[in-house]
């Protein structure tokens, strides 16, 4: 038998462990680390806030349109929005890349980005992380939106590499399949825009401006040109039947971009036994931005430091 747990209130996290849920004390943050990881040859920029004894390690991966800093790194006046710094708060060193394109990793030679090739770079930069925590168990990975299915894909092609993964902001029904839309001959490399950075705060009432605002000119700085995409059929490669690494799905009850039929859908198909569903109430796409900033951490940090399960 699998656990289900589907979080209707933000109050239920109490129910965890003590502490786990909590805000920790105010200790200074660890300073923002910048690595090249090479990746089949290809440098990729990897970003990281590492306390100075890590219990474990966690790799962030980022959505569609924007890279690392603005999407895990946010930095907004008076408040704190930043994954990288809550997760090393409790105690994980926190890192993120940035996919081919994105923020400070160069496009390759094609110009292209394909799902195939984003897993291939996201299983060997958490072998590298792996290598800079060897006592410690695998890396847990998290993938947002676009980066929930990839995150999903390696953790079902390479097991070994991690802990637990987190899809988090993405579902699909397992039944239907991924078609490839129409592509120009050459990338476009299109600007991006301020309409389109705060085109995933949807719900007034637990995002402040201050937040859209600082997320609008955080990421229009590190990515002003859209990456091109192309080979979305590659997605069809994730099957969650053959996804056996604890898994937890998160969304937010808001986000228009998914259909919670779909999530409960593919959530059962998950073959995992070991797996959780939170649902974040009030959230919507950037859940890890708003308001509800710390539940969200709270239930990755819950996952992680669960019971064993019994087998």
């Amino acid at each position: 038998m699998f656990r289900v747990l589907v979080i209707v209130s933000a109050l239920m996290l109490a129910t965890a462990p003590a502490g786990l849920a909590q805000r920790p004390a105010a200790t200074a943050k660890p300073a923002l680390e910048r690595f090249t990881v090479k990746s089949e040859g290809h440098p990729m920029a990897v970003w990281a806030r590492r306390p100075p004894a890590a219990k474990g390690a966690v790799l962030l991966v980022h959505g569609r349109t924007w890279s690392s800093r603005p999407d895990f790194d946010l930095q907004v006046p008076g408040l704190q929005r930043s994954v990288l710094v809550s997760l090393a708060a409790q105690g994980f060193a926190a890192y993120a890349v940035d996919l081919r394109g994105y923020g400070e990793t160069p496009r390759d030679a094609t110009g292209w980005l394909t799902p195939r090739q984003s897993v291939i770079d996201i299983l060997n930069v958490l072998a590298w992380i792996a290598s800079q925590h060897p006592n410690r168990p695998k890396p847990t990975l998290v993938g947002w939106s676009r980066g929930g299915i990839m995150a999903g894909m390696a953790a079902q092609t390479a097991p070994e590499r991690v802990s637990n993964v987190v899809i988090f902001g993405f579902a699909s029904d397992p039944d239907l399949e991924f078609v490839e839309g129409e592509a120009p001959d050459a990338p476009a490399k299109s600007r991006n825009s301020a309409v389109a950075a705060e085109s995933d705060f949807i719900s007034p009432e637990i995002t402040p401006r201050i937040v859209v605002a600082s997320f609008v000119e955080q990421a229009l700085k590190a990515d002003p040109i859209l990456v091109d995409v192309k080979d979305d059929t590659d997605f069809n490669g994730f099957v969650p039947s053959k996804l056996t690494v604890p898994a937890l799905v998160m969304f937010g009850s808001e986000d228009p971009g998914l259909a919670i039929e779909e999530a409960g859908k593919m959530f059962a198909a998950i073959a995992s036994h070991d797996k959780q569903m939170v649902v974040l109430p009030g959230a919507d796409h950037a859940a890890q931005l708003e308001d509800t900033h710390d539940a969200w951490i709270a239930a990755i940090v819950n996952f992680i430091n669960r019971p064993p399960v019994r087998r």
